[in-house]
């Protein structure tokens, strides 16, 4: 049998196998040539492991620079066989770099981005998610992750049972110089086109008197992962609640905003507030399950979507992290 032209190592900063390492034994090998190889360990190990990164692999190149192609990365993202997603509904800015990859997030640099599974505010969100690092921030800026069927587990029963009965309504105002316009939102300047979205994923949207939006969306707390079965904690109560924010900027916004105009925030799904002792649960939670490692340029890694969540931490010096998205999923 003719040795495969990667190897599977251990990583140091492995939490349960997450992530998998995949390195190219030859620096000249491109990733993309290689996909006929890696789909299927890609198809074997990512329901076990959650995430794996391929590090060492050549991706192209752009121009002199010898950074990795974005458009090689699309090709890669794409070649698993599902259309790469558009980025609507979006809760952080982003800038579309070519047809299918995205800025990974335009949040300021010196902020951090705690844990999350992309999109679990909403009850639509992709499988799968690839990151491709074309350039390491100098300091900082690593992509954190943590096994959301291990973050399920961990959570307190107490906790966990109340938010599975209770369930989780997320309230977002847009706008104002506060948050994300809803033109960039939705990306739409069409008011029309934003209630029709609304209505087709069972969000309720009200047009404030200054023209501006709110909406709401009673979401879940956790789910169940389609393929695997397994249970995963599946929500981003703790990113979306005002207790997130420092408490200078909570203060703030309080003294100027009455509470539903926060930006963002987040109840139980029949209105009640969120205990502030239980997120605080749940942040040291997932502190313990964060797998932090270094990026290094031209890495890609590719998470299932349910069963890994990620996170930003704040960095210096230019950074850019590119992020591809595919297989649509719904709760209904």
């Amino acid at each position: 049998m003719a040795e495969r032209s990667f190897t599977i190592e251990d990583f140091p900063q492995a939490r349960g196998g997450l992530p998998l390492l995949v390195r190219a034994r030859d620096p000249r090998l491109d990733l993309l040539d290689a996909f006929a190889e890696l789909e299927p360990l890609v198809r074997d190990w990512l329901p076990r492991c959650a995430g794996i990164l391929f590090r060492g692999f050549a991706l192209g190149s752009a121009g002199s620079s010898g950074a990795p192609s974005v458009e090689r990365f699309r090709a890669f993202a794409a070649a698993f066989g599902h259309p790469l997603l558009s980025y609507e509904f979006g809760s952080t800015p982003r800038t579309n770099v070519t047809s299918g990859v995205y800025t990974s997030t335009e949040y300021p640099a010196d902020q951090h981005i705690p844990l999350h599974n992309e999109q679990a505010y909403t009850r639509d969100w992709p499988m799968r998610i690839w990151f491709c690092c074309v350039q390491a921030a100098a300091v900082g800026g690593e992509t954190p992750i943590a096994d959301s069927r291990a973050i399920y587990r961990k959570i307190p029963a107490d906790i966990r049972e109340r938010f599975e009965r209770r369930g989780l309504m997320y309230v977002r105002n847009y706008g104002n110089g506060l948050d994300v316009p809803w033109q960039k939102v939705f990306n739409t300047e069409d008011r029309a086109a934003v209630e029709a979205y609304c209505r087709d994923h069972r969000i309720l949207c009200d047009w404030k008197e200054d023209g501006e939006l709110r909406t709401r969306q009673i979401c879940q707390a956790t789910a169940r992962h389609p393929v695997t079965g397994e249970a995963v904690w599946f929500n981003q109560a703790h990113l979306f609640h005002v207790s997130n924010l420092p408490e200078e900027a909570r203060s703030a916004l309080l003294d100027i905003l009455d509470e539903e105009d926060l930006p963002r925030n987040v109840h139980h799904a029949d209105g009640g507030p969120i205990d502030p002792a239980d997120l605080a649960a749940i942040r040291a939670v997932l502190a313990e399950e964060t797998v932090l490692f270094p990026w290094e340029t031209g890495d890609v890694m590719m998470l299932d979507n349910m069963l890994a969540a990620h996170a930003r931490t704040p960095f210096s010096g230019p950074r850019k992290v590119v992020v591809a998205m595919a297989e649509p999923h719904s709760a209904d």
